[in-house]
């Protein structure tokens, strides 16, 4: 059995070896607050103009999923956590996010292409990696994963 520094990401059915990961704010988010919740996490960029949209149906599950169990943790390509911050005050986004995207793809998913959503159920295995912009409807089902 693999431990935390496994050489590949979870593959569907395993478990995920989160890592700690600092948050835009400062804060600091580990596999701990994953612990008995399910989890989206969203691969994404300032750049992208089809993560500006998913993004907008990512918000709309933050809102829709509060106070069930599932985290929403959003990882950024990017390098500025400035450009980052603008970005999410202009277009009103509230999702934890973290510029940690080396350690987030080595435990999620070595597909470089965003945005990229990845769900993990709530005793921590890897459901599905969706590449690509997806629906509104289909983001908003996600919340699903905490029932």
């Amino acid at each position: 059995t693999a431990g935390p520094s496994m050489a590949r990401p979870a593959a569907a059915g395993e478990t995920v070896q989160w890592p700690q990961v600092t948050l835009l704010d400062g804060s600091v988010w580990s596999g701990a607050q994953a612990q008995g919740k399910a989890v989206v996490a969203v691969f994404w960029s300032v750049t992208c103009p089809f993560c500006a949209r998913h993004n907008q149906h990512v918000e709309k599950l933050r809102q829709a999923a509060a106070g069930k169990p599932l985290e929403l943790l959003t990882i950024s390509r990017d390098a500025d956590a400035q450009a980052v911050t603008r970005y999410l005050a202009r277009r009103d986004l509230h999702f934890a996010v973290t510029l940690d995207s080396q350690p987030m793809a080595a435990a999620l998913s070595t597909r470089n292409m965003i945005p990229l959503t990845i769900t993990v159920d709530r005793q921590g295995r890897l459901k599905q990696v969706i590449p690509g912009e997806m629906f509104e409807e289909d983001v908003l089902d996600l919340q699903k994963l905490a029932s």
